[in-house]
């Protein structure tokens, strides 16, 4: 028997909040000099696998072009299936979008193919990297120019300007994926989504198993990415720290529910995702009244 949703599936944003980003605003609020349109519109969406588990209820978020917006929360928040529904890689794992619209560039793309997403410029970055490990390195990037059609000398460009953006890569572009590091798997990844020459990549998890100063390298790159080849990044990331350093702006979700969202900056300085994501704050706590007071409060994330 299908999980039926509450009424309260939809879940309203906290006051506050606004479900859209705001266009004019960037890293730490500044004014954005570039005009942001949106270029990705999900509306409302439930998941259910299996035909029985509801995992997403009523999610609704909106990515600017240009931007980077990141999905936080903890394991089995439901960050990964939303990249999946946009994505449509759903029906793998015998999920599928039952309520709800995807938009891209105003285009319903719920019935689209993933290789068909990728001809309009949409990719995704799977969790745990997923490099073929029997090829090169290089091997490994000229995958992702598969569906490409505008030629050799085009895909050479690009080859070379992933080399310019991840050099580890070129140093190492004749050893075998499986034989190169953590870190380099997951340059390789990016990078052999960047072959596609995308506007917009799903990222999953790109911190996973990073070392703390591989991380910073890798969204220092991405944040390049964004800035300088115009690429919109749509990322799923539990280290909340990292994500808002980079990110323009984020959704939280809780129990497959958006329980919050705001400009990155916003969301750094709201005392409730200090607590709970980012372990500061709750200092002064001392009596089980409480810590009952906190569970109370803890009940937006619910």
């Amino acid at each position: 028997m299908a999980t039926t949703p509450s009424r309260d599936a939809v879940e309203p944003a906290l006051p506050g909040h606004s479900h859209r980003p705001l266009a004019s605003e960037g890293v730490g609020g500044a004014p954005q000099a570039r005009s942001l349109g949106e270029l990705l519109v999900v509306n409302g969406i439930e998941v259910i696998y299996n035909h029985v588990i509801l995992v997403l209820k009523g999610v609704s978020l909106t990515v600017p072009e240009g931007g980077i917006v990141a999905l936080l929360g903890g394991n089995g928040a439901g960050k990964t299936t939303a990249l999946r529904a946009v994505s449509n890689l759903l029906a793998g794992e015998r999920g599928a979008v039952t309520k709800g619209t995807i938009e891209l560039r105003g285009e319903r793309i719920e019935a689209l193919s993933p290789s068909a997403l990728v001809q309009r410029g949409l990719i995704q970055v799977m969790e745990g990297r997923h490099c073929f490990a029997h090829l090169t390195i290089e091997e490994n990037l000229m995958t992702g120019a598969y569906t490409r059609k505008d030629g050799k000398p085009a895909v050479a460009e690009t080859l070379e300007k992933v080399y310019a953006y991840f050099p580890r890569l070129k140093t190492r572009r004749t050893s075998q994926a499986a034989y190169t590091s953590g870190g380099e798997q997951q340059m390789c990844a990016i990078g052999r989504a960047l072959m596609a020459n995308p506007s917009m990549v799903l990222l999953d998890e790109p911190s996973m198993g990073l070392a703390p100063q591989i991380v910073d390298e890798v969204f220092g790159i991405v944040k390049d990415l964004n800035e300088k080849e115009r690429v919109t990044f749509l990322l799923a990331e539990q280290n909340t720290s990292m994500a808002l350093r980079y990110a323009d702006y984020g959704y939280i979700l809780e129990n497959g529910r958006v329980v919050m969202d705001g400009a990155a900056a916003s969301l750094r300085e709201n005392e409730d995702v200090k607590e709970f994501y980012l372990g500061v704050g709750g200092a002064d706590r001392k009596s089980f009244r409480e810590v009952k007071s906190y569970r109370r409060r803890k009940r937006w994330l619910a």
